[in-house]
């Protein structure tokens, strides 16, 4: 689900908080409906009947008597109804056959029934209850609309400001999209925050440009030197009249080579941030593995017994040359690493897994494993950058890869191809 934006999510709140205030409003008017019922009635009631008794006193013994208020007596009129003379002194309310509250008052032995027709009041309530609340929900709701366009219209250039940032191109942003005159209704903040944004766009520009410049020089600069010194080693290899000892030293330099080689090419591959000039294709890891582990035993003459487990073939989707980096560096490691027992290759469903039976390493070591230019306390060759291009590279390619060491028993080490094909006999099409 996409998140709501800011216009939304302010929206929303404004809308959350209408109704809680319209909810407290409604609540507000029925308690106080209420307090119009039971409590302003019945001190009206206990008013009326002291007043009577005042009246009494004074020789003035006509019962009260209004359109919603009716009053007996013992010996007056037509005397009290059966059912109201049962009812103890106090204020009681009844619904037949009629809404309304009696009150009974008694005095000196006498009594004086009240009774008050509670359905006009009733009647009275929910008008002057209902024509107050809507006006007030009106308030409310109109309130609300007005302060949401008021806030859109404030928060709507850095929307378009966020949607500009949106639609820059990595490869070649153009500074002038985030311009403060391309946005409508953009006021001073606003052009502030564009035009730090313009510069800051600028700057990651002109970085990105110096960057390929530099990963293009270094691949030329660098590989052609490198290719010369190999020729030259192979020539003189060639060379009957060089002594063992001389063949030695040329190896040495051999395997030097190689190694710069492919720090090269480690450092070119960790420059790009865009896979850019890199075509995938299924690439088929059983394949890879063979390869690289045949490389791996060249480089580490003399390393332990290496096998594969091969429960079905896998196929990535991926450039070569990253999956290439990312196997070949994991695989040089546990061979060099290696020299009694065996590594252990094993390939099934979307799963790598190395297993070797090196010196291992501890919980402080495996945390500094894929920090540039760290190795093991055993060196065997190389500059300590492999785990590091492998670390950078599958997180780039969200392959899950994972550690699990332990000192004097070996190191495992597991890399998923999420999206991978299994297949057993057949070869996918690309």
């Amino acid at each position: 689900m996409r998140s709501p934006g800011l216009t939304g999510r302010l929206g929303r709140e404004l809308l959350r908080q209408a109704i809680l205030i319209s909810v407290a409003v409604a609540v507000s008017m029925f308690v106080a409906g209420l307090m119009i019922e039971d409590v302003l009635i019945e001190q009206a009631l206990e008013g009326e009947a002291d007043y009577y008794w005042q009246r009494v006193d004074r020789g003035e013994d006509s019962l009260p008597s209004t359109q919603n208020l009716t009053a007996y007596r013992e010996g007056y009129g037509n005397g009290v109804p059966p059912g109201m003379a049962r009812l103890e002194a106090g204020m009681h309310r009844q619904d037949s056959p009629r809404d309304s509250i009696i009150f009974v008052s008694e005095r000196n032995g006498e009594r004086l029934y009240l009774l008050f027709e509670a359905e006009q009041v009733d009647k009275l309530v929910l008008i002057f209850g209902t024509i107050p609340l809507a006006l007030a929900l009106i308030v409310i709701y109109v309130s609300t609309w007005l302060a949401y366009r008021v806030s859109r219209r404030a928060v709507s250039p850095v929307v378009s400001l966020a949607q500009a940032v949106r639609r820059l191109d990595p490869e070649s942003p153009n500074p002038k999209m985030l311009n403060a005159s391309q946005i409508s209704a953009a006021d001073d903040d606003v052009r502030v925050l564009s035009g730090a944004l313009e510069d800051l766009v600028v700057r990651i520009g002109e970085f990105t440009e110096r960057e390929r410049h530099f990963t293009r020089d270094a691949s030329h600069e660098l590989r052609t030197p490198l290719t010369v010194i190999k020729m030259a080693l192979d020539r003189l290899d060639r060379d009957p009249d060089v002594s063992e000892e001389t063949r030695k030293n040329l190896e040495r330099i051999r395997n030097s080579a190689e190694d710069m080689e492919s720090l090269t090419q480690a450092f070119l591959l960790l420059a790009r941030e865009l896979e850019q000039g890199l075509a995938r294709e299924w690439i088929d890891v059983n394949r890879v593995v063979e390869t690289e582990l045949e490389r791996a035993r060249l480089v580490t003459p003399g390393s332990a017994a290496c096998r594969v487990e091969k429960h079905n073939e896998l196929w990535v989707f991926a450039p070569e040359k990253i999956l290439e980096s990312v196997i070949g560096n994991l695989l040089r490691n546990a061979v060099a690493y290696t020299d009694q027992g065996e590594v252990r290759v094993t390939i099934e469903n979307d799963t790598l897994v190395i297993d070797d039976t090196g010196p291992g390493m501890s919980d402080e070591e495996v945390g500094k494993l894929f920090k540039p230019f760290t190795r093991g306390q055993r060196r065997r060759g190389g500059f300590g950058v492999g785990l590091t291009i492998v670390k950078r590279l599958t997180r780039r390619f969200e392959w899950p890869f994972s550690v699990d060491s332990e000192p004097g028993r070996g190191t495992r080490v597991e890399i998923r191809f999420p999206g991978a094909r299994q297949r057993r006999e057949t070869r996918p099409k690309t």
